[in-house]
């Protein structure tokens, strides 16, 4: 015979003033423990839809980001030549060369710098690229020193407005369109024809060469083919997967943060519980008493004060999940430890991460209520009773 759920609820409400102090401490520890796997998960996000599946990356091989990379002319000529890539409506190749640099730019409102990524790209970047629409103004006209600038760009930084301009290359670049990447990574940076930027910065290589397959399930033989070629020095990744890789340093640091500070505040909030839980049944010991001479054994005054502790941190988890919910309607910014430049990402909430987080807050209320719920299920019924 169990103690019904009901009488459990009851004596929370009873409490109504410690309850509500306890599971405000167990939903800062959620709240926290949320967000952190929100802004990984708006990171990953990010950077993922940045990229298209279809599409492929070659960059220099052993080169981890397109910073790093240089791909010649003439290697850049031989891999677009191969019969894999797909053609346009023109019958030319589906491949866009480009070139990457980065500019200090200051940030509106201060004269804080930040690193800003410069893609030089082709005439199908756009194509390629479909999550990434104009909003404002025009593309830039190749061979013009035109810039289209990203919305987070043109939002955050001095100069990168539609109508405004940015020097740099020794060169003043005049921003003729403002575009929307809906929200991957291409809306930290600012786009520009690429022969233009090269010969601006007076470089003779390309950073990566980006194409679209034929047919998507003829990759592992481009790639084969590619890595192969004795003439190339290349290696070939989906665009996704580039993407995502770029993702590791900064998200490993994101999740060793939030694992620390969530360990640090959840002792905090465990030893809180416990307390409270003790509390409880210091003065509720002529309650056990009379439910152990009920006919109650001492596993059902186990589970029923496990059970109070947990719908306790449920609370708390429900309060915290519900607050971290609401960091979606904000963004971050940072730099991305692998590109060296400012990356613009939100919080983002799913499933898993509601799962996950229950699951902590559940695990939080059975550590902190287990040993005062051991303590009232060993009082001895006549003890219990004379105490009361």
């Amino acid at each position: 015979m169990s103690i019904p759920l009901s009488y459990i609820a009851r004596n929370l409400w009873a409490r109504r003033l410690t309850t509500a102090l306890t599971a405000g401490g167990l939903a800062l520890v959620v709240f926290v423990f949320a967000a952190v796997l929100m802004l990984d998960e708006g990171l990953r996000n990010t950077l993922v839809t940045t990229g298209e599946y279809d599409n492929v990356v070659l960059i220099r091989r052993s080169a981890e980001t397109e910073v790093q990379s240089g791909v010649d002319r003439t290697q850049a000529n031989i891999a677009a030549s191969h019969a894999a890539i797909g053609l346009g409506a023109d019958g030319q190749p589906m491949l866009s060369k480009e070139t990457l640099v980065l500019i200090s730019l200051n940030k509106r409102g201060s004269d804080k710098p930040s690193n800003i990524i410069i893609r030089g790209v082709g005439a199908r970047a756009l194509t390629l690229r479909p999550q990434v629409k104009l909003t404002a103004g025009r593309m830039f006209r190749p061979g013009a020193s035109e810039i289209v600038a990203g919305a987070s760009i043109a939002r955050r930084f001095s100069g990168a407005g539609i109508g405004e301009t940015l020097r740099f290359g020794q060169r003043e670049w005049t921003v003729v369109g403002l575009f929307d990447a809906g929200n991957s990574g291409f809306d930290s940076e600012i786009w520009g024809d690429a022969d233009q930027l090269m010969q601006a910065f007076r470089r003779n290589v390309y950073s990566s060469v980006v194409l679209r397959l034929a047919d998507s399930g003829r990759f592992d033989g481009f790639k084969k083919d590619i890595e192969g070629d004795q003439r190339l020095t290349l290696e070939a990744k989906r665009e996704q997967t580039f993407y995502s890789d770029q993702s590791r340093a900064l998200s490993t640091f994101i999740s060793i943060l939030g694992l620390t500070l969530s360990v640090i505040f959840s002792i905090g909030a465990m030893i809180g519980a416990t307390i409270t839980m003790y509390a409880s049944v210091a003065n509720r010991v002529g309650e056990i008493g009379t439910l152990r001479a009920l006919g109650f054994q001492r596993r059902n005054i186990l589970a029923a004060f496990l059970t109070e502790a947990m719908l306790l941190a449920v609370v708390g988890g429900v309060v915290g999940l519900a607050f971290a919910s609401l960091m979606q309607f904000l963004s971050f910014s940072t730099t991305n430890f692998q590109s060296f430049s400012e990356l613009a990402f939100g919080f983002k909430l799913n499933a898993a991460i509601i799962v996950k987080t229950l699951l902590f807050s559940l695990v939080m209320g059975m550590v902190g209520g287990f040993l005062p719920a051991l303590r009232a299920a060993r009082m001895q019924i006549v003890d219990a009773l004379r105490a009361a």
